[in-house]
Parts: C-alpha cells; sequence; structure tokens
C-alpha cells in the first residue's frame, strides 16, 4: 500500500476513533466503577467487535446489510435497546470505586469483555463506518490481503490507543476528585446518556439507502 494513502487513512481513522460515542461512555463509566487494569478487557472486547466488522466489511456482508432495510433497521433496534438496558443498570446501581471489590475477578472480567464487545457489534453507526471507510483505501490491482491486514489492524491500534487513553484520564481525573457525591451524580449522568442515544437511535428515522 501507497504510504501516502495509509497516511490518510490513519488521519481519518483517528478522527473517527476519537469522536465521543457509546464506547467511550461505556470505557469511562467502567473506568471508575472498576478501574483502568479491568477496563481494558471493555477496550479488548469494543476491539474484537470492531475487528469482526472490519472483516465483515471486507468480505461484503456490511454492504450487504448497509443495503438490507430491514436488517439494518433490525441491527439498529438491537442496539438502542441494548443502550438503553446499559443505561437503565447504570442509573439504578450508580457508579462506585468500591463495585471491582464487589464482584469476583471473573466475573467481572467477562461481563467486561462482553459488554465491549455487544457496544461494537451492536453500534450501526460502526457498520456504517467500516463498510464505507476501508474500500475507499484499497487497491484493486495489487494483492488485497496485505490491504485489508494493515488496515484493520491499523484501525484495531488506534481504536484501542484511544479507548485506553480515555479511561486512564477519566479513572485519574475521578481518582484525584474522590467525592462520592460526585460518583452518584457521574452514575446518573452517564446512565441518562445511554439511555438517551438509545432513544435517539431508536426514533432515528435515518435509512442507509
Amino acid at each position: 500500500m501507497n504510504i501516502e494513502v495509509w497516511i490518510t487513512f490513519v488521519l481519518v481513522a483517528v478522527v473517527a476513533t476519537a469522536n465521543p460515542g457509546p464506547a467511550m461512555l461505556l470505557v469511562s463509566s467502567h473506568s471508575i466503577g472498576f478501574g483502568v487494569a479491568k477496563t481494558v478487557f471493555t477496550i479488548a472486547g469494543n476491539v474484537t467487535g470492531l475487528a469482526i466488522l472490519s472483516t465483515l466489511s471486507v468480505l461484503g456482508v456490511g454492504s450487504l446489510l448497509v443495503h438490507t432495510p430491514m436488517a439494518f433497521t433490525a441491527v439498529k433496534i438491537m442496539g438502542a435497546m441494548y443502550l438503553i438496558y446499559l443505561g437503565v443498570r447504570l442509573w439504578r446501581k450508580g457508579l462506585s470505586p468500591l463495585n471491582a471489590k464487589t464482584d469476583s475477578n471473573q466475573k467481572s472480567v467477562i461481563s467486561l469483555y462482553a459488554q465491549g464487545v455487544a457496544v461494537a457489534l451492536s453500534n450501526p453507526k460502526a457498520i456504517l463506518f467500516t463498510t464505507a471507510l476501508f474500500p475507499q483505501f484499497i487497491d484493486p490491482n495489487t494483492n488485497l490481503l496485505p490491504q485489508f491486514l494493515l488496515l484493520i489492524s491499523t484501525f484495531i491500534s488506534l481504536s484501542f490507543s484511544c479507548l485506553l487513553i480515555c479511561a486512564v484520564a477519566v479513572r485519574r481525573t475521578f481518582t484525584a476528585i474522590g467525592n462520592s457525591t460526585l460518583y452518584r451524580v457521574i452514575g446518573k449522568l452517564f446512565g441518562g446518556t445511554f439511555i438517551g442515544a438509545g432513544g435517539m437511535l431508536l426514533i432515528s428515522k435515518n435509512n442507509p439507502t
């Protein structure tokens, strides 16, 4: 792949991964409640989901989904309902730096990873993005597999790095503050944001076709 093309892809991907969304919100809430070390599993789950979406877009499945209104709508509804579910749980339970101590390590790690995967796979914007992005940087006249591997690995690495920076920054900020009342308020805020995002996605009439 031409180095100029790859650099352009990196710039586009950096903007996309740094854009706040459900994944960043999820990572922020987990970082506050479970710490950065365990939130790495959330991030790993999210990039696993992105890797799956990227692979599907390369195989053409993503394009088929985007151009099948019923299938795309079904994904959008499932994604919206999952965000609302996360929001309701967060609203009710709130955030606390002690949450990680009340769960077993095995259960919390598996749960965090699974939530990361689910948020990535149920995000219709991620499906649209991966389906539209990758073909723009592929040269059909050269070997396709190395190009696909380079783009996917670059995208995943940037996503992981961006989410990890977010987790560290949020955790340090709230550790410095150390105010239990603020934790409860932010828990409500994050929960309400999840619910609002799910509701907006649910009533959205945007159609990829």
